[in-house]
Formats: structure tokens, sequence, C-alpha cells
């Protein structure tokens, strides 16, 4: 084994109850004086946008909003909103919402002040050396949703829209200078919003977990994310003012990203592709992707999940694991398959080939070939 690997670690969190409260002070303290307030556009007509424009106006910060974010973000949106950043002459970036309107966020801060296109960014190699680190302004993340951890990540993803595909874009100063984790933001959202970003949060978790790359402190976060999903999604499902139990989601949504950095796998590698071409959910697009890509990775995974099983609490090794996991989707209300949501066998091809180029799935276990991920496809369909 080669004990080798480039380790980073979260960024200031302020977390509990009420913190929203914090967000004037939060800026100033990372000399944000002229923030843009980031949000899709559902978001953008609740009582929480007004909230915090309003928190961000009593801070004598303006109440300047940009809510042109799709859920599935492209570069179309980025576009306009570097275009509203700059001519307003805003100097920072307040992302809120969930991982689209984070990751959007996030990525106009990054491409505000740069002269080159996003693609060059790209996360492959050391493309982020390319950036001018200097001209990239401090952003600061208030996720209203427990999944994508995109809060403490130091990349974000964008649809290109010539290509339709997927881009994930790195840059270490795409972490946030500051998060603002309030619970009370989450109750407000829909239960199926509520399922499907969990059990992205969960499936973060479990794919770094599978990962077979060496970083020991991940694995060990990824566990007890997988833990925290495990005990504490169902009781926010039944009770959506379940403050406790939203806190424990929203630190399991930030392990999840903060363990991916061990890797991902071919559940991301699959839904990419998935949610471009059908804008599907990816929270919930990944939780009917996992039975399948579970089945894929047995031989090479049958052990450490046997070990994670005895950990949650769950007897029968990989197959009790596995039994768990299907029945945990179906309690939540999780569709067994992607044709419930709407995906059909008309783009297999394109999706494969497009699954095969997803770097998600470099993470994968086993590795990724033409047969294994259409085969892969036609399970999940």
């Amino acid at each position: 084994m080669s004990l080798i690997g480039d380790w980073s670690y979260p960024t200031t969190v302020r977390f509990g109850a009420g913190r929203i409260q914090e967000l004037g002070d939060a800026c100033t303290s990372v000399g944000i004086n002229k923030p843009l307030l980031v949000t899709d556009k559902i978001l953008a007509n609740l009582p929480i946008t007004e909230k915090v424009l309003g928190l961000l106006e009593k801070a004598g910060l303006g109440r300047s909003l940009f809510a042109e974010v799709n859920p599935n973000p492209t570069d179309t949106n980025l576009e306009a909103g570097i275009y509203t950043f700059k001519k307003s002459g805003h100097d920072g970036i307040v992302a809120l919402g969930g991982g689209s309107a984070l990751d959007l966020g996030k990525l106009i801060a990054f491409m505000a002040n740069q002269t080159s296109p996003v693609w060059d960014f790209e996360d492959v190699g050391d493309n982020w050396t390319r950036a001018n680190a200097a001209l990239i302004p401090p952003i600061v993340a208030v996720p209203t949703t427990a999944g994508t951890g995109s809060e403490v990540g130091r990349a974000a993803v964008i649809i290109n829209s010539k290509d339709q595909v997927k881009k994930i874009i790195f840059h270490p100063k795409v972490l946030p200078s500051i998060v603002i984790c309030d619970p009370e933001l989450t109750v407000g959202m829909p239960p199926d919003i509520t399922v499907g970003t969990g059990m992205d949060a969960f499936t973060h978790c479990l794919e770094a977990f599978s990962s077979p790359f060496y970083h020991p402190m991940s694995q060990g976060i990824a566990l007890e994310g997988m833990r925290l999903v495990t005990q504490h999604l169902p009781r926010v499902v039944q009770d959506a003012n379940n403050i406790e139990s939203r806190a424990h989601m929203m630190s399991a949504a930030a392990m999840g990203a903060v363990a991916f950095q061990k890797g991902l796998g071919a559940v991301h590698a699959i839904s990419h592709p998935v949610g471009v071409l059908y804008n599907t959910h990816h929270g919930m697009t990944n939780a009917v992707v996992i039975p399948p890509v579970l089945e894929l990775n047995k031989r090479a995974i049958e052990g450490s999940i046997s070990k994670a099983a005895a950990y949650l609490g769950i007897k029968g090794g990989f197959d009790g694991f596995y039994n768990f996991v299907v029945e945990f989707r179906r309690t939540l209300g999780v569709p067994d398959k992607l044709r419930e949501l709407g995906v059909g066998r008309d783009h297999v091809e394109q999706m494969t080939e497009m699954a095969l180029a997803d770097p998600s799935g470099h993470g994968n276990p086993i590795p990724l070939n033409r047969d294994n991920v259409m085969g892969l496809f036609e399970a999940c369909i």
C-alpha cells in the first residue's frame, strides 16, 4: 500500500440554530462591504431570501440579489451572474441555497476577474494554477439544504451548454471564507427535497468510504456521516421541525463533501449525465443508482462494507448492508428505477460515453468500462 495523499480540510464554520443573524458580521470580517446575494429562482421568492437581504441591509451592506440559477447551473447562468457582479461593483458573494446556488455563487466569485474561460480551470491535473488567485473575492456560504456539502468544497459543478456535459471546476479559493450552517434554514424544504438532498449526503459518504484511495481521515468521516444520515434523515422526514436532527443532517452533508476528497465513484458518474439530459434532481438520482453500483463493486468492497455495517448496527455483512439501503430508500419514498424519474433508454449510448468521461468514475473500486457502465444504466433504468 502506498501511504501518500494530498489532504485539505474545511474552512471556518459558524454552526447552530439562529446563527444566520451573524451574516453581516461574517461578511465584514472577511472584507466584504458590497455583497451580491446569489440564490436560485425558487428560493428567491421565499421569506428566507427576504430575511437574508434584510440582514445584509441592516448591516449596511446593501441588498443586491441575483437569482438566475437553474437546478443544474449552466455557463449561461454564470455569464449573467458575472455581468451583474461587475456591473454593480460588488466585492464578494453571499451564496444562499442548495448545491446549485452555492456552486454558481462560488463560480461567480471565482470567474469575475479572470481573463480565461471557465473551462480552462476544469478539475484536471494542475489546471487550477492557471487562475489568478489574488483576484478572487471572498465568499460566504449559507446552505439551506443538507445534501451537497458545497459550502465546504473547493470545487463547483457547471454544465457546458454547448456540449451538454457537467464539468467540475476546482480552485482552493473557491472554498468559502466563512460558512453559516443554521439548521433552522432547512425547515421549509419540501419532503422530496429533504429526502433527495439527504440521500446525496449519504451517497457522498458511501462512495468516499468505498473509494480505493488512501485517506484515513476521510474514511472515518465518511463512516460517521453515514451513521448520521441513517439515524436522522428518517426523523427529519417524519418531523420537519426536528431542529436537532436537521443539525445532524447539516453536519452529515458537510462531512460527505469533506470525505469525498478520497474519491467518488460510479454512482456520480452515472448520475451526472442523467441530470444533464433529463434534468433530474441530483441527490434523488444518486439514491436510485446506489444498489446496482453496490452490486457491481461487491467483490472489491465486501470486506470494508461489512465493517461499516457493523458500525452502523446492521447485521449480515455486505448483503445486510445492501438490503438495508434498499429498504431505507423504500421507506423514504425513493423511486426504485430511473424510469420513474422520466429517464428512458433513448440516450443510453450517449450517457455511457459521458459516464466514462466523468472524472468521478476514477474513484470507483471496480474500473469502469463500456460494458459494465452500459450494464449499470440498463439495471438503473
